[in-house]
């Protein structure tokens, strides 16, 4: 779904103008072939209600004789005999059991995916023989290239007499472009909300605005690491934000644009003042770089800790069908096959993802 521009709220409306006066284009479909500028947020949304995978695709088929649906399952590690997968180790209620089958499909997320590669015994050799997992295979790919949105916001005091709707607060539209210097193109986005609370969805009453700059195509990567042998202690992860000098340098160019839209006519009866970052912060590169850091954030679209490649590359850990190389029936349905994060929210993305590995493994 689309939130038509009649039923914007102020804020959004007036970035929308905001943009359109600082020379922004628009686009009229921003999951088109052309996505550049400014358009209306599509939303897997049907009459206010987030369209979930559980909703869309498992509720029709919990019908099935041949599907069984288990929570509160923990899945400890894949087994695997002789390069052909026999099932998994997982515990329920304080037992621990095997449950049987030739193909395994792990879809974890890009930081539990590889997680549980690892303590099957694939992934890097140093960190296996660290904690004691015997090696089944070096993959040293897996937990690599750990992607994400790095977003950063502006924030402002919104006017008394400005009604806000909290169900209306959220993100509705955006500005894609490209950064200056950039070799890649949409590799930016940036958005408008106001800040209301996540557990009541009610506005906060200091009423403050964001305009939200994010990095769609960052440059640097972290990882995913093992922190035990004990598949019940969490990895380690770390995403590294701004390790590329790059990185930085087009966040900080974002904030300072952020503020040129914030500046712009179409804000004087929606902004009261900037609360942050502050005029030293921002005229100082040193200083901005610091506050970005301090306040940058994840747009949570993890992606990359299992990524898809060639033969030929030594990081891949999955083939084109998403495989997991050197072992019979095992593959991977997430984020984690992507080696990069998408110019865009991942879910449909993932939910794609999910579509052709089942018809893969099946």
């Amino acid at each position: 779904s689309r939130k038509v521009g009649e039923t914007w709220p102020v804020v959004q409306s007036a970035f929308h103008t905001a943009c359109l006066q600082n020379g922004y284009d628009t686009t009229e479909d921003m999951n088109g072939p052309n996505p550049t500028g400014l358009g209306v947020v599509p939303m897997n949304s049907q009459n206010g209600v987030r369209m979930s995978t559980a909703i869309t695709h498992l509720a029709p088929m919990r019908h099935r004789m041949n599907l069984t649906v288990r929570g509160n399952v923990f899945v400890h590690k894949v087994l695997i005999q002789d390069g052909q997968v026999t099932g998994v180790e997982a515990e329920s209620g304080g037992e621990v059991f095997t449950v049987e089958s030739d193909k395994v499909v792990l879809s974890a997320g890009a930081l539990k995916s590889p997680h549980i590669l690892m303590l099957s015994g694939i992934g890097p050799k140093e960190q296996l023989e660290e904690f004691g997992i015997a090696v089944l295979q070096d993959t040293p790919g897996v937990g690599a290239n750990l992607r994400n949105h790095p977003i950063s916001p502006i924030s402002f005091k919104i006017k008394e007499g400005i009604t806000l709707q909290p169900d209306a607060s959220g993100v509705r539209i955006a500005l894609r472009y490209t950064a200056k210097g950039s070799s890649e193109s949409n590799d930016m986005m940036m958005t408008t909300s106001s800040l209301f609370s996540p557990f009541t969805g009610e506005i906060l009453p200091d009423r403050i605005g964001r305009i939200s700059c994010v990095i769609e195509l960052p440059a640097g990567a972290g990882s995913v690491r093992l922190a035990s042998s004990d598949p019940s202690v969490q990895p380690r992860f770390d995403y590294r934000y701004f390790s590329h000098p790059e990185d930085m340098r087009r966040m900080r160019d974002g904030i300072r644009l952020a503020v040129k839209i914030l500046n712009t006519d179409s804000y004087k009866d929606v902004s009261e003042a900037r609360v942050a970052p502050t005029d030293d912060i921002l005229t100082d590169d040193d200083a901005l770089d610091l506050w970005i850091r301090q306040t940058v954030g994840s747009a949570r679209h993890v992606s990359g800790t299992c990524k898809i490649g060639p033969d030929s590359d030594p990081m891949a850990v999955v083939d084109q069908q998403c495989r997991v190389k050197g072992f019979q029936g095992l593959w991977i349905a997430d984020s984690s096959v992507m080696p990069q994060v998408t110019r865009a929210n991942a879910n449909a993305t993932a939910i794609m993802i999910g579509e052709r590995v089942s018809e893969w493994a099946a």
